[in-house]
């Protein structure tokens, strides 16, 4: 009699419908990764839905009566030197964060892609006169370029995203084209040159989609590189200015109260360390499911 009873290589092949989603079930294998997922979550439904229970407005003073009160169930995160809800505060905050890491990261993504795919593809002195900015970026400790690039366009949350996506185009840039050098050589681009494809085409339909595993990594791990480059600026007082409840901004308000209120530094500190600690669990459990080395 005939086994009708597929054998378990037969299952788990019928289970892979391409490669996205074997690469979504290894990461859902990472417990690690996915308690980073969780953190990523929690943070982006925070800046969005939020405000909806945020007890006071985010400026809202009342110096005298709410100075300096201690987390309570009035104020869960206390207040601070102006008498401001910090759990108010903390909260918008999520969304201009979140909000700057993200818009960096896609421009810098955009802009380190394109110029990539153009070095690693065509060479010669296009590679040679890219991979040489590349390099001289690179040269900079990126803090430091960002403070000249914000020092340059005028302290503002918008210049600081604008730095901090200059200073990440390079890493994104090295990136693409390191993939762009060993992809161009596939049978499948040779086979698309040889019938006449032209070449914008073969850059955007074949040779981008196929570089873009490791750019998702990079990606997520750069928001919360991002996130603390913000925060720095923030702190320095090159980013937003006050009174906007951006994460750095509020540590640098609060760092001459650290002994008699420290709940005015611990918890904006917790936010910005929870953020980036999910974004780099995240990222690290998208490199173990993306990467075929890391496969058995």
């Amino acid at each position: 009699m005939a086994d009708t009873t597929l054998n378990k290589n037969e299952v788990e092949i019928q289970k892979v419908a391409g490669p996205w989603k074997e690469a979504w079930r290894g990461f859902r294998k990472s417990k690690v990764a996915v308690i980073g997922m969780g953190i990523v979550t929690f943070f982006i439904l925070l800046a969005i839905f939020g405000p909806l229970f945020t007890p006071e407005g985010i400026n809202e003073q009342k110096m005298d009566t709410h100075r300096f009160l201690p987390p309570s169930s009035e104020h869960w995160m206390g207040t601070d030197d102006f008498g401001r809800d910090i759990f108010s505060r903390v909260v918008y905050g999520a969304r201009i964060s979140l909000w700057v890491g993200f818009l960096a990261v896609v421009a810098s993504v955009v802009v380190g892609s394109f110029l990539g795919i153009l070095a690693g593809y065509y060479g010669r002195w296009v590679d040679t006169i890219i991979s040489r900015i590349f390099d001289i970026m690179l040269a900079f400790p990126s803090i430091l370029l960002a403070i000249a690039v914000v020092s340059v366009l005028g302290p503002s949350l918008r210049n600081a995203l604008i730095a901090i996506a200059i200073i990440n185009v390079p890493n994104f840039g090295r990136l693409i084209r390191s993939k762009v050098l060993s992809i161009k050589e596939d049978e499948y681009i040779m086979s698309a040159k040889a019938i006449g494809m032209k070449d914008n085409r073969i850059l955007f339909s074949h040779i981008l989609p196929n570089s873009m595993a490791p750019v998702i990594v990079q990606g997520t791990l750069a928001i919360a590189t991002a996130i603390i480059e913000a925060a720095a600026l923030g702190f320095l007082g090159l980013g937003a200015s006050a009174p906007t409840p951006e994460w750095g901004k509020m540590l640098a308000d609060s760092r001459a109260y650290l002994t008699n209120a420290p709940w005015t530094m611990i918890f904006p500190g917790a936010a910005i360390m929870l953020t980036v600690l999910g974004f780099n669990l995240m990222g690290d459990g998208l490199r173990d499911a993306l990467d075929p080395r890391m496969k058995s």
